[in-house]
């Protein structure tokens, strides 16, 4: 049994920003294994990638990381262009990996499940009802509100929302994807929707401006930690749902799961790559940093 499993696809990314453009792994499953790995839960990440990329499953390996590696006929190649502001990116999807199936994953056991899916049809409903009647689930749900046409990615929204919702217990959105979701500009309104409709923790985040929590009918106002410098907001989110997830395991209040992940993901936009720092760096954050609250 582990403390967490997280189920996505790795990528090839292409991240081009103002300043460099570098090819690198990428992907939730990536950027949460690294981010998790630095945390003492008990981890298996659960991904699927094509043969010429499996070097990437033995880099993690290398690094302690449990992984349970299942065949694609490709790996997930995005193209990921940031302007000058760091909340907002453009995407374009060069190559699609194989979904997840209930027969792959019905050996993998935890308490909680995160689902990083990438593109609409990465996972099914029938696969997060049947890790719901194992455990926890956990939802980046970016993935589901991403349609490829041609080369492009376009939002659109979740079909399958209502019916899988009352199975996710803790959903993370951004403010725009928490708008497509439920056609709400307010975190606060739009969180209330999503706990209508079944998630019983509700993750909005704001970017540079905090995060707003939302769990039986109470609001927690997270700050964001203003980092020293911004070099790489790839991963941010992940980073943070690796920080928070890590905290409830153990115990941790809603705010102060919050506040740990918010402090991850500044130090994550700090640097390029993968989440790599200390929890004493993090502590540094909490306890030194300047922060600005979200203005919901």
């Amino acid at each position: 049994m582990y403390d967490i499993c997280c189920i996505g696809h790795i990528t090839r990314d292409k991240v081009v920003t103002p300043q460099t453009e570098m090819y690198m792994a990428g992907g939730t499953a990536f950027y949460f294994s690294h981010a998790i790995n630095t945390t003492p839960v008990k981890y298996l990440l659960v991904t699927a990638l094509g043969e010429s990329d499996l070097p990437r499953v033995a880099e993690l390996r290398a690094k302690n990381i449990e992984v349970m590696a299942l065949p694609s006929t490709h790996t997930v190649f995005f193209e990921n262009t940031y302007t000058g502001n760091l909340d907002h990116r453009t995407q374009r999807v060069l190559q699609v990996a194989d979904p997840f199936t209930m027969e792959q994953l019905q050996p993998a056991t935890a308490s909680i499940y995160h689902l990083g899916p990438l593109l609409a049809p990465d996972m099914s409903i029938d696969l997060i009802r049947l890790l719901a009647s194992k455990g926890k689930v956990s939802l980046d749900v970016q993935g589901f509100l991403r349609k490829v046409d041609g080369q492009k990615v376009v939002p659109i929204d979740w079909a399958d929302k209502i019916a899988a919702l009352p199975y996710i217990s803790m959903l993370k959105a951004n403010e725009y994807e928490m708008e497509v979701l439920t056609g709400q500009a307010d975190p606060r309104t739009g969180a209330r929707m999503l706990a209508d409709w079944g998630v019983e923790e509700v993750i909005i985040t704001l970017g540079s401006k905090g995060s707003v929590l939302y769990h039986d009918n109470t609001f927690y106002d997270i700050p964001a930690y203003i980092p020293r410098q911004v070099v790489d907001a790839t991963g941010c989110g992940d980073t943070y749902m690796a920080g928070y997830l890590s905290q409830r395991i153990q115990g941790a209040t809603l705010q102060h799961a919050g506040e740990f992940a918010a402090a991850m993901a500044s130090l994550k936009l700090e640097s390029s790559g993968p989440f790599t720092k200390t929890t004493r760096e993090i502590t540094r954050v909490l306890q030194h940093s300047e922060k600005t609250m979200p203005v919901v």
